[in-house]
């Protein structure tokens, strides 16, 4: 086992390095699509204030409450966006065009393959945000970190980061059935975005699908809300740990099911 994974670790480092090589010879091309990612940020955070302009408080959220949560959900997502970026292309072209060919006729496992096909630059930026802003509501907003907390939010992330890849792996691999699943991801990717608010704010229905079936409410809010004092220990880490293995088995099981639908071009 100890072999295996060494083996891995240092064919993902290969595949890094070719991938950052490349994104170097592109600076202008990364610098832009890093300045445009702060822009887009910097609006979420625009309007939030805005809102609180008019509002002292949301449902009894402060401005740092929801700031905190806002920036706990760039992290998972941050992380997620560098590493599996690649499988909204397993949704988009990659089965319909028979490029999926190439990963069978390796003797490294194809999911592995998929994931080390690339890494997004954009994601650091969007986890620097994340921290930065869960840094500064904390400070403002009189949340106390200690090493234990500090130790459990690291896991938090751990675990959201986990659900958040697992959501994506699902959907794109709906592709091995439909040719093409981009739009589905997409779809309810977007539903990502509820996961930056207090669930109170939200229709039950809502609530209920964002923590259940497509569990990004666990991505933010939830474990998020531990560190607002709103929430036990047990509802947010234990929730958000178990869903997210739950979410990840489903996933890895869909993705090898997927395998035995796929058909090369011609066939």
């Amino acid at each position: 086992m100890t072999k295996t994974f060494k083996r891995y670790l240092k064919l993902y480092g290969m595949f890094l390095s070719q991938y950052l090589k490349a994104v170097m010879h592109s600076r202008t091309d990364f610098l832009i699509g890093f300045l445009a990612f702060f822009l887009i940020q910097f609006g979420g955070i625009a309007f939030i204030a805005l809102v609180f302009r008019q509002i002292p408080d949301l449902m009894g959220w402060s401005f740092y409450d929801l700031l905190f949560i806002y920036g706990f959900a760039n992290i998972p997502r941050g992380i997620d966006h560098m590493f599996t970026d690649y499988l909204w292309l397993l949704a988009g072209n990659v089965i319909v065009q028979g490029e999926f060919d190439r990963y069978l006729l390796r003797p490294i496992h194809p999911l592995f393959q998929i994931i080390a096909q690339r890494f997004q630059p954009d994601g650091i930026g969007e986890m620097i945000i994340g921290i930065l802003l869960v840094v500064y509501a904390a400070s403002k907003g009189g949340i106390e970190f200690t090493a234990g907390k500090i130790i459990l939010l690291i896991v938090m992330v751990i675990f959201s980061t986990i659900i958040y890849t697992s959501i994506k792996l699902i959907l794109a691999s709906i592709a091995f059935w439909t040719k093409r699943s981009q739009s589905i991801l997409f779809m309810f990717y977007s539903m990502s975005e509820f996961s930056k608010y207090p669930l109170a704010i939200y229709h039950k229905f809502i609530r209920t699908f964002i923590t259940y079936i497509v569990p990004f409410a666990l991505t933010a809010y939830i474990p998020a809300s531990y560190f607002l004092g709103e929430s036990s220990l047990m509802e947010s880490l234990g929730l958000t740990v178990s869903i997210s293995l739950i979410a990840l088995a489903l996933g890895l099981f869909i993705f090898s099911r997927g395998i035995k639908q796929y058909e090369s071009v011609g066939n």
